[in-house]
């Protein structure tokens, strides 16, 4: 069972160790208790196509590393995240520990789940520009598109909306070179 705060009290990351490892997703914004159920089958293909395709690219260019869920984003005691995807690059190694990743890295990257809508999209995105995330991508396998936003001076930019309907193709400038059409991005295993 969950700890429960008082009604003053907010979560901490402390709070989010002694959680049941129960299958699901345990993130702390602002101290609020989120719990998401495991994911969808497509989630995690879209997930594996664009670790695969990352993954790839830094083989043969060791610029930075590619994680997946779970890993431990830990921005503050109270902002603790377990995004789909994030990339760090060397410039922001430091924030890799042993353990977890402390600080904020360069991509995150969320795949939208019935649940988590409004989380990934406001919430999230809200967090992520706070905490000094240089870009996020919020893939949405319902429409098979996805939104880029991306740091501009302090704030989010939505600077792209990608879709497989429009044969766009994914590309960042934290990857110099790397692209990913969304048609191989959304493609199902088989």
């Amino acid at each position: 069972m969950s700890p429960e705060p008082t009604p003053s009290a907010k979560f901490t990351y402390e709070d989010l160790l002694h959680f049941p490892d129960d299958g699901k997703r345990h993130e702390i914004i602002n101290g609020e208790h989120y719990v998401t159920p495991s994911p969808h089958t497509k989630h995690q293909v879209i997930v594996g196509n664009l670790h695969m395709a990352l993954g790839s690219y830094l083989k043969t260019r060791p610029i930075g590393a590619v994680f997946f869920a779970p890993c431990d984003v830990v921005f503050t005691n109270f902002d603790v995240v377990e995004p789909d995807l994030l990339y760090i690059s060397r410039a922001r190694r430091e924030v890799l520990t042993e353990k977890h990743v402390r600080g904020a890295p360069d991509l995150v990257v969320e795949v939208l789940s019935p649940g988590t809508r409004r989380t990934d999209e406001v919430t999230k995105r809200d967090l992520y520009e706070r905490c000094g995330v240089l870009e996020y991508w919020v893939v949405d396998p319902k429409l098979d598109a996805i939104k880029i936003y991306r740091r501009v001076e302090d704030a989010f930019v939505r600077v792209e909306e990608l879709s497989v309907e429009h044969g766009d193709v994914l590309t960042t400038p934290l990857l110099p070179g790397w692209s990913i059409s969304l048609r191989d991005t959304f493609a199902p295993p088989f």
